[in-house]
């Protein structure tokens, strides 16, 4: 019989997890040892699309997938259900291995993504709030001009024409939204909303369908050729691919594999129609703004705002936990955001409080490989790209499994593999140095309109541009 306490908390996860209609109840655990063609670790959007892509080519594959807790637990059902391009690596990175057209290529799948990710939940019948209205990325200070400017200069170069990205004076961005103080705002059509958690658990359902089995409240203890490790039994398969992104950093000797960051989250209320009038918020438009610890926001399909940021603090001991999540700094310093950009929202009642853990590299710069030998794989580090990047990873690995020369297979984010970070303490440092750093040269950037150049020091851990 399921747990009423842990639906409770399988709710209070996030906004999306609390809205999913019907009951979290957990699918069925291995309780056995067995056997099939391909076993994924990871019930997110990375594991779930490359199960869905797997099952949709080759239907006659037997795929199992195993999730610690459900389907969409992670910060597949955390995030702030962006749907958008922009690579979730650093084009310098990925150029030191491949061509120019090789880079470029990568932004342009990042785009097609955003409309297969659409056409992909109208196809299976998901209702995840599916809307492309685009981004807007908005400065509101002469440093964060600059950094607008410099961010137009390098879409261009990496082949965004004036179709894909746009600069708008204030007047122009007020027809997608208002936001008080705009000097200055970039525009790409190449987003959509989404409830995320809804998706992921529609994703799951879908993958059902086309005869996936999933096995929820499953941990893998251990990843091997051949085998997963989990607590019922042994998974045997050939394949054995691991979509674990954060949480791999708690898997045997996979502790500096990534820096595991928390993005956090907050909403507001259902605000009413006159509240809408006055923002000029165009139903579907992602926002963002151009501040070192920025906010991303979406007007939600019930008509709220939600609005999210980095800067929840890193811990030593646990850096991956539910304790982590909240953060009474974060979470004023999102209600200031909202205030100052949104101020007909001003009054809203904030209703959630929510994060999710974020896998990032050493350089930034996330990665997809197979090894045909073993049979093993993986995908991640997006470094808070997820969205649109697992849809990637998803279609990729299973065109590597597959043995398809797809185009997918030669980006450049295949084979590449970030080294380790560095070992604790200094992990630690370096990500609350990050936070400190950021934040003050927000606040001086704010208050006397020059760039804030302390952020120069943390140009080791930060990625290169």
């Amino acid at each position: 019989m399921f747990d009423g306490d842990l639906e409770a908390r399988y709710r209070a996860r996030s906004l999306w997890l609390d809205g999913v209609p019907g009951p979290l109840t957990p699918r069925s655990a291995l309780a056995a040892s067995a056997e099939c063609d391909v076993a994924i670790v990871g019930a997110g959007f990375t594991g779930l699309w490359t199960a869905y892509y797997l099952a949709r080519r080759s239907p006659e594959l037997r795929i199992t997938v195993v999730e610690r807790e459900i389907a969409g637990y992670g910060p597949s059902g955390r995030n702030g259900g962006w749907v958008s391009a922009g690579m979730a690596g650093a084009p310098r990175v990925y150029g030191r291995t491949h061509s120019h057209d090789a880079v470029v290529r990568a932004e342009r799948e990042t785009q097609a993504a955003v409309d297969e990710i659409g056409e992909a939940a109208a196809r299976e019948g998901i209702d995840c709030g599916y809307r492309k209205a685009g981004f807007i990325i908005v400065s509101t200070s002469p440093p964060q001009e600059r950094r607008q400017l410099a961010g137009e200069r390098s879409a261009r170069a990496i082949g965004d024409g004036p179709q894909d990205w746009q600069l708008l004076g204030p007047d122009q961005a007020a027809e997608h939204v208002r936001v008080a103080g705009c000097r200055l705002a970039g525009y790409s059509p190449h987003g959509a909303r989404i409830d995320p958690a809804r998706l992921a658990r529609g994703l799951a359902d879908a993958c059902e369908r086309r005869g996936v089995v999933i096995h929820e409240r499953t941990p893998a203890l251990e990843v091997a050729p051949g085998r997963l490790r989990c607590p019922g039994g042994d998974l045997r398969a050939a394949t054995v691919l691991q979509a674990t992104e954060s949480y791999t950093t708690q898997l045997p000797g996979e502790s500096r594999r990534y820096l595991p960051l928390y993005s956090l989250m907050i909403a507001t209320e259902p605000l009413p129609t006159e509240v809408w009038d006055e923002l000029g918020w165009r139903d579907g438009l992602l926002v963002g703004d151009r501040h070192h610890l920025f906010f991303y926001a979406q007007r939600t399909a019930d008509g709220r705002i939600a609005i999210g940021g980095r800067g929840a603090p890193y811990r030593l001991r646990d850096p991956i936990s539910e304790a982590n999540e909240r953060s009474g700094a974060v979470k004023e310093r999102l209600e200031r955001a909202l205030r100052r950009h949104f101020p007909a929202a001003a009054n809203a009642s904030i209703t959630h409080h929510w994060g999710g853990p974020l896998a990032v590299p050493r350089d930034w710069s996330m990665g997809i490989d197979y090894d045909r030998r073993t049979g093993l794989g993986w995908a991640g580090g997006y470094s808070g790209h997820g969205v649109a990047s697992a849809n990637i990873a998803g279609r990729t690995l299973a065109d590597l499994v597959l043995e398809r020369d797809s185009d997918l297979v030669s980006l450049p984010w295949v084979g590449h593999r970030s080294r380790s970070w560095e070992p604790e303490p200094l992990r630690f440092l370096a990500s609350r140095a990050m936070v400190r750093v950021l934040e003050s040269a927000d606040r001086r950037e704010d208050a006397t309109g020059r760039t804030a150049r302390r952020t120069a020091v943390l140009s080791p851990v930060m990625p290169p541009h």
